[in-house]
Protein backbone atom coordinates (compact mmCIF):
# COMPACT_ATOMS: atom_id res chain seq x y z
CA UNK A 1 0.00 0.00 0.00
CA UNK A 2 1.37 3.40 -0.93
CA UNK A 3 2.10 5.68 2.02
CA UNK A 4 0.67 8.57 0.02
CA UNK A 5 -2.73 6.89 0.17
CA UNK A 6 -2.78 8.26 3.69
CA UNK A 7 -6.23 7.49 4.99
CA UNK A 8 -5.74 3.72 5.58
CA UNK A 9 -2.48 4.45 7.41
CA UNK A 10 -4.11 7.06 9.59
CA UNK A 11 -7.11 4.84 10.34
CA UNK A 12 -4.81 2.08 11.59
CA UNK A 13 -2.75 4.50 13.64
CA UNK A 14 -5.84 6.12 15.14
CA UNK A 15 -7.28 2.72 16.07
CA UNK A 16 -4.02 1.74 17.78
CA UNK A 17 -3.91 5.11 19.54
CA UNK A 18 -7.46 4.68 20.80
CA UNK A 19 -6.72 1.15 22.05
CA UNK A 20 -3.60 2.32 23.87
CA UNK A 21 -5.50 5.22 25.40
CA UNK A 22 -8.26 2.92 26.61
CA UNK A 23 -5.77 0.58 28.26
CA UNK A 24 -4.01 3.52 29.93
CA UNK A 25 -7.34 4.59 31.38
CA UNK A 26 -8.35 1.11 32.60
CA UNK A 27 -5.08 -0.32 33.91
CA UNK A 28 -3.86 0.59 37.37
CA UNK A 29 -0.22 -0.55 37.29
CA UNK A 30 1.88 2.59 37.00
CA UNK A 31 4.71 1.06 34.96
CA UNK A 32 2.34 -0.42 32.39
CA UNK A 33 0.44 2.84 32.13
CA UNK A 34 3.68 4.77 31.44
CA UNK A 35 4.65 2.33 28.69
CA UNK A 36 1.21 2.51 27.10
CA UNK A 37 1.07 6.30 27.39
CA UNK A 38 4.45 6.52 25.65
CA UNK A 39 3.20 4.19 22.93
CA UNK A 40 0.10 6.35 22.50
CA UNK A 41 2.24 9.47 22.07
CA UNK A 42 4.42 7.70 19.48
CA UNK A 43 1.31 6.60 17.58
CA UNK A 44 -0.07 10.15 17.66
CA UNK A 45 3.22 11.49 16.27
CA UNK A 46 3.27 8.78 13.59
CA UNK A 47 -0.30 9.73 12.66
CA UNK A 48 0.71 13.36 12.21
CA UNK A 49 3.76 12.38 10.15
CA UNK A 50 1.59 10.16 7.94
CA UNK A 51 -0.65 13.14 7.23
CA UNK A 52 2.34 15.36 6.40
CA UNK A 53 3.77 12.68 4.11
CA UNK A 54 0.41 12.40 2.38
CA UNK A 55 0.34 16.15 1.83
CA UNK A 56 3.81 16.32 0.26
CA UNK A 57 3.91 12.84 -1.29
CA UNK A 58 7.49 12.12 -0.23
CA UNK A 59 7.72 8.48 0.88
CA UNK A 60 5.88 6.10 -1.41
CA UNK A 61 6.55 2.87 0.52
CA UNK A 62 7.24 1.78 4.08
CA UNK A 63 10.68 0.58 2.98
CA UNK A 64 11.60 4.10 1.90
CA UNK A 65 10.29 5.53 5.17
CA UNK A 66 12.49 3.26 7.30
CA UNK A 67 15.52 3.66 5.03
CA UNK A 68 15.70 0.21 3.45
CA UNK A 69 17.68 0.04 0.19
CA UNK A 70 15.59 -0.54 -2.91
CA UNK A 71 15.98 -3.59 -5.15
CA UNK A 72 17.89 -1.42 -7.61
CA UNK A 73 20.61 -0.46 -5.13
CA UNK A 74 24.16 -1.51 -5.98
CA UNK A 75 27.69 -1.02 -4.73
CA UNK A 76 30.54 0.33 -6.81
CA UNK A 77 32.08 -3.17 -6.90
CA UNK A 78 28.93 -4.57 -8.48
CA UNK A 79 29.14 -2.10 -11.37
CA UNK A 80 31.96 -4.03 -13.00
CA UNK A 81 29.94 -7.22 -13.40
CA UNK A 82 29.34 -8.06 -17.08
CA UNK A 83 25.89 -8.40 -18.62
CA UNK A 84 23.08 -5.91 -19.14
CA UNK A 85 20.52 -6.10 -16.30
CA UNK A 86 16.78 -5.86 -16.82
CA UNK A 87 16.61 -2.58 -14.91
CA UNK A 88 18.90 0.27 -13.96
CA UNK A 89 21.08 0.39 -10.86
CA UNK A 90 21.26 3.07 -8.22
CA UNK A 91 24.58 3.78 -6.51
CA UNK A 92 25.45 6.07 -3.62
CA UNK A 93 28.89 7.65 -3.66
CA UNK A 94 30.80 10.73 -2.66
CA UNK A 95 31.71 13.14 -5.45
CA UNK A 96 34.81 14.92 -4.16
CA UNK A 97 35.11 18.68 -4.30
CA UNK A 98 38.67 18.72 -5.58
CA UNK A 99 38.46 22.25 -6.98
CA UNK A 100 35.65 23.77 -4.93
CA UNK A 101 36.39 22.07 -1.59
CA UNK A 102 32.63 21.97 -1.15
CA UNK A 103 31.67 19.63 1.71
CA UNK A 104 29.02 17.65 -0.15
CA UNK A 105 26.95 14.81 1.20
CA UNK A 106 26.93 11.54 -0.80
CA UNK A 107 25.32 11.74 -4.23
CA UNK A 108 23.09 9.19 -5.93
CA UNK A 109 23.61 8.04 -9.50
CA UNK A 110 21.16 6.09 -11.63
CA UNK A 111 22.83 3.92 -14.29
CA UNK A 112 20.47 2.63 -16.99
CA UNK A 113 20.72 -0.97 -18.22
CA UNK A 114 22.56 0.13 -21.37
CA UNK A 115 25.50 1.35 -19.26
CA UNK A 116 26.32 -2.27 -18.43
CA UNK A 117 26.50 -3.40 -22.08
CA UNK A 118 29.85 -4.30 -23.64
CA UNK A 119 31.24 -2.42 -25.39
CA UNK A 120 29.98 0.25 -22.99
CA UNK A 121 28.20 3.13 -24.76
CA UNK A 122 28.95 6.73 -23.90
CA UNK A 123 25.65 7.94 -22.49
CA UNK A 124 24.32 11.47 -21.91
CA UNK A 125 23.89 12.87 -18.42
CA UNK A 126 21.00 14.49 -16.58
CA UNK A 127 21.94 16.26 -13.34
CA UNK A 128 19.01 16.52 -10.90
CA UNK A 129 19.10 19.04 -8.06
CA UNK A 130 17.10 18.84 -4.84
CA UNK A 131 15.64 21.67 -2.79
CA UNK A 132 15.83 22.93 0.79
CA UNK A 133 15.31 21.40 3.23
CA UNK A 134 16.42 18.37 1.27
CA UNK A 135 19.02 15.87 0.13
CA UNK A 136 20.05 14.02 -3.04
CA UNK A 137 17.86 11.03 -2.13
CA UNK A 138 14.76 13.23 -2.39
CA UNK A 139 14.77 12.49 -6.10
CA UNK A 140 14.76 8.73 -5.59
CA UNK A 141 12.60 8.54 -2.45
CA UNK A 142 10.00 11.14 -3.38
CA UNK A 143 10.71 11.98 -7.01
CA UNK A 144 10.29 8.50 -8.48
CA UNK A 145 13.44 8.80 -10.59
CA UNK A 146 14.33 5.11 -10.68
CA UNK A 147 10.88 3.85 -11.67
CA UNK A 148 10.40 6.58 -14.28
CA UNK A 149 13.84 6.13 -15.82
CA UNK A 150 13.45 2.33 -15.82
CA UNK A 151 10.11 2.62 -17.59
CA UNK A 152 11.70 4.82 -20.25
CA UNK A 153 14.67 2.48 -20.64
CA UNK A 154 12.39 -0.56 -20.95
CA UNK A 155 10.80 1.00 -24.01
CA UNK A 156 14.11 2.05 -25.58
CA UNK A 157 16.33 -1.01 -25.52
CA UNK A 158 17.66 -0.31 -22.03
CA UNK A 159 18.92 3.14 -22.98
CA UNK A 160 18.32 6.25 -20.88
CA UNK A 161 20.45 9.11 -19.59
CA UNK A 162 22.70 8.57 -16.60
CA UNK A 163 20.98 10.53 -13.83
CA UNK A 164 23.30 12.21 -11.32
CA UNK A 165 21.78 13.56 -8.10
CA UNK A 166 24.47 15.58 -6.28
CA UNK A 167 24.26 17.49 -3.03
CA UNK A 168 23.83 21.24 -3.45
CA UNK A 169 23.61 22.45 0.16
CA UNK A 170 25.95 20.44 2.37
CA UNK A 171 23.33 20.01 5.10
CA UNK A 172 19.62 19.20 5.32
CA UNK A 173 18.60 22.80 5.97
CA UNK A 174 21.41 24.55 4.07
CA UNK A 175 20.52 26.94 1.27
CA UNK A 176 23.43 27.61 -1.07
CA UNK A 177 21.18 28.53 -4.02
CA UNK A 178 23.98 26.91 -6.04
CA UNK A 179 26.23 29.96 -5.84
CA UNK A 180 29.73 30.36 -4.42
CA UNK A 181 29.01 32.00 -1.09
CA UNK A 182 28.88 31.53 2.65
CA UNK A 183 27.44 28.01 2.28
CA UNK A 184 30.48 26.95 0.23
CA UNK A 185 31.49 27.02 -3.41
CA UNK A 186 28.44 25.14 -4.63
CA UNK A 187 28.48 26.60 -8.14
CA UNK A 188 32.07 25.56 -8.70
CA UNK A 189 31.28 22.12 -7.31
CA UNK A 190 28.32 21.60 -9.63
CA UNK A 191 29.95 22.97 -12.78
CA UNK A 192 33.51 21.69 -12.39
CA UNK A 193 33.90 18.94 -9.80
CA UNK A 194 30.73 17.02 -10.59
CA UNK A 195 31.22 16.96 -14.40
CA UNK A 196 34.88 16.01 -14.08
CA UNK A 197 34.16 13.14 -11.71
CA UNK A 198 31.13 11.81 -13.60
CA UNK A 199 32.78 11.82 -17.03
CA UNK A 200 35.86 10.03 -15.68
CA UNK A 201 34.07 7.51 -13.48
CA UNK A 202 31.15 6.61 -15.72
CA UNK A 203 32.66 7.21 -19.19
CA UNK A 204 29.84 9.53 -20.27
CA UNK A 205 29.40 11.91 -23.15
CA UNK A 206 31.29 15.15 -22.46
CA UNK A 207 29.55 18.14 -20.86
CA UNK A 208 27.75 20.43 -23.28
CA UNK A 209 25.10 19.35 -25.75
CA UNK A 210 24.69 15.95 -24.08
CA UNK A 211 24.31 17.24 -20.52
CA UNK A 212 21.21 18.73 -18.89
CA UNK A 213 20.49 20.13 -15.44
CA UNK A 214 17.07 20.06 -13.79
CA UNK A 215 15.73 20.60 -10.32
CA UNK A 216 12.81 21.03 -7.97
CA UNK A 217 12.08 24.17 -5.95
CA UNK A 218 15.51 25.63 -5.04
CA UNK A 219 16.98 23.13 -7.50
CA UNK A 220 14.74 24.50 -10.24
CA UNK A 221 16.01 28.04 -9.68
CA UNK A 222 19.53 26.62 -9.70
CA UNK A 223 18.94 24.76 -12.97
CA UNK A 224 18.08 27.81 -15.07
CA UNK A 225 20.77 29.94 -13.43
CA UNK A 226 23.49 27.33 -13.97
CA UNK A 227 22.49 26.73 -17.59
CA UNK A 228 22.47 30.44 -18.39
CA UNK A 229 25.86 30.96 -16.74
CA UNK A 230 27.43 27.72 -18.00
CA UNK A 231 25.86 26.84 -21.36
CA UNK A 232 29.05 25.04 -22.31
CA UNK A 233 28.35 22.56 -19.53
CA UNK A 234 24.55 22.34 -19.67
CA UNK A 235 22.82 22.96 -23.01
CA UNK A 236 19.43 22.00 -21.58
CA UNK A 237 17.64 22.76 -18.32
CA UNK A 238 14.35 21.96 -16.63
CA UNK A 239 12.93 24.17 -13.89
CA UNK A 240 10.28 22.50 -11.73
CA UNK A 241 8.64 25.01 -9.36
CA UNK A 242 11.66 27.28 -9.05
CA UNK A 243 11.58 30.91 -8.00
CA UNK A 244 12.67 33.85 -10.17
CA UNK A 245 16.32 33.28 -9.25
CA UNK A 246 18.60 32.77 -6.24
CA UNK A 247 16.68 33.85 -3.15
CA UNK A 248 17.42 33.72 0.56
CA UNK A 249 13.71 33.39 1.34
CA UNK A 250 10.72 31.41 0.17
CA UNK A 251 9.32 33.93 -2.33
CA UNK A 252 10.37 35.98 -5.33
CA UNK A 253 10.99 39.11 -3.24
CA UNK A 254 14.69 39.81 -2.79
CA UNK A 255 14.65 40.35 0.97
CA UNK A 256 18.26 40.06 2.15
CA UNK A 257 19.35 37.96 -0.83
CA UNK A 258 22.13 40.30 -1.98
CA UNK A 259 23.63 40.47 1.49
CA UNK A 260 23.11 36.83 2.42
CA UNK A 261 24.18 35.15 -0.81
CA UNK A 262 26.43 37.69 -2.55
CA UNK A 263 28.18 39.50 0.31
CA UNK A 264 26.35 42.70 -0.59
CA UNK A 265 27.55 42.77 -4.20
CA UNK A 266 24.76 43.92 -6.51
CA UNK A 267 26.96 43.17 -9.53
CA UNK A 268 27.46 39.57 -8.42
CA UNK A 269 23.73 39.22 -7.82
CA UNK A 270 22.98 40.54 -11.33
CA UNK A 271 25.46 38.05 -12.76
CA UNK A 272 23.36 35.23 -11.26
CA UNK A 273 19.86 36.65 -11.71
CA UNK A 274 18.04 34.99 -14.66
CA UNK A 275 16.08 38.13 -15.59
CA UNK A 276 19.33 40.11 -15.87
CA UNK A 277 21.09 37.34 -17.80
CA UNK A 278 18.16 36.94 -20.21
CA UNK A 279 17.88 40.70 -20.71
CA UNK A 280 21.52 41.19 -21.62
CA UNK A 281 22.41 37.89 -23.28
CA UNK A 282 21.46 35.61 -26.16
CA UNK A 283 21.22 31.82 -25.80
CA UNK A 284 20.37 30.33 -29.20
CA UNK A 285 21.79 26.89 -28.35
CA UNK A 286 19.96 26.52 -25.06
CA UNK A 287 16.62 24.81 -24.35
CA UNK A 288 14.52 24.96 -21.21
CA UNK A 289 11.46 23.23 -19.78
CA UNK A 290 9.34 24.97 -17.13
CA UNK A 291 6.74 23.04 -15.15
CA UNK A 292 4.77 24.35 -12.18
CA UNK A 293 1.44 23.90 -10.42
CA UNK A 294 -1.22 26.57 -10.78
CA UNK A 295 -1.70 26.53 -6.99
CA UNK A 296 1.97 27.41 -6.37
CA UNK A 297 1.85 31.20 -6.43
CA UNK A 298 5.45 32.45 -6.46
CA UNK A 299 6.94 29.70 -8.66
CA UNK A 300 3.99 30.12 -11.06
CA UNK A 301 4.66 33.86 -11.31
CA UNK A 302 8.37 33.14 -11.86
CA UNK A 303 7.72 30.63 -14.65
CA UNK A 304 5.27 32.92 -16.43
CA UNK A 305 7.84 35.71 -16.32
CA UNK A 306 10.97 33.70 -17.19
CA UNK A 307 9.63 31.49 -19.98
CA UNK A 308 8.77 34.32 -22.44
CA UNK A 309 11.96 36.17 -21.51
CA UNK A 310 13.96 33.02 -22.26
CA UNK A 311 12.17 32.55 -25.57
CA UNK A 312 13.00 36.14 -26.59
CA UNK A 313 16.65 35.46 -25.68
CA UNK A 314 16.79 32.54 -28.10
CA UNK A 315 16.09 29.66 -25.68
CA UNK A 316 13.86 26.90 -27.07
CA UNK A 317 11.28 26.77 -24.28
CA UNK A 318 8.36 24.69 -23.06
CA UNK A 319 5.97 25.76 -20.29
CA UNK A 320 3.57 23.33 -18.63
CA UNK A 321 1.21 24.53 -15.91
CA UNK A 322 -0.38 21.66 -13.98
CA UNK A 323 -4.01 22.30 -12.88
CA UNK A 324 -4.29 21.98 -9.11
CA UNK A 325 -0.55 21.34 -8.78
CA UNK A 326 1.18 22.42 -5.58
CA UNK A 327 4.71 22.63 -4.22
CA UNK A 328 5.12 18.93 -3.47
CA UNK A 329 6.43 15.62 -4.70
CA UNK A 330 3.18 14.78 -6.46
CA UNK A 331 3.99 17.64 -8.85
CA UNK A 332 7.72 16.92 -9.06
CA UNK A 333 7.25 13.21 -9.85
CA UNK A 334 4.86 14.17 -12.62
CA UNK A 335 7.16 16.93 -13.87
CA UNK A 336 10.11 14.55 -14.17
CA UNK A 337 7.98 12.03 -16.06
CA UNK A 338 6.55 14.78 -18.28
CA UNK A 339 9.96 16.25 -19.14
CA UNK A 340 12.02 13.06 -19.50
CA UNK A 341 11.10 12.27 -23.14
CA UNK A 342 11.89 15.85 -24.17
CA UNK A 343 15.10 15.92 -22.15
CA UNK A 344 16.23 12.59 -23.59
CA UNK A 345 15.54 13.74 -27.14
CA UNK A 346 17.62 16.85 -26.52
CA UNK A 347 20.47 14.94 -24.94
CA UNK A 348 20.55 12.25 -27.62
CA UNK A 349 20.52 14.63 -30.56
Amino acid sequence: MSLTAWWPVRVLLLAAFAAAGLLVWRLRRRGVRIVLATAALVLAAANALAAVNASYGYYLTLGQAVGLPGPDAASLRQLDRPGMPGSGRLVTLTIPGGTSHFAARPARVYLPPAWFARPRPKLPVLVLLHGTPGAPEDWTDGGGVTATADAWAAGHGGSAPIVVMPDINGTLDGDSECVDGRAGRAETYLTRDVPAFVTNRFFTRPPGAHWAVAGLSEGGSCAIMLALRHPGTFATFADFSGLAGPRSGDGNDLGDTVAALFAGSAANFDAHEPTSLLTHGRYPGLAGWFEVGDADEDPLAAARMLEPMAARAGVATRLLVVPGGGHDFFLWRQAFADALPWLTARLSG
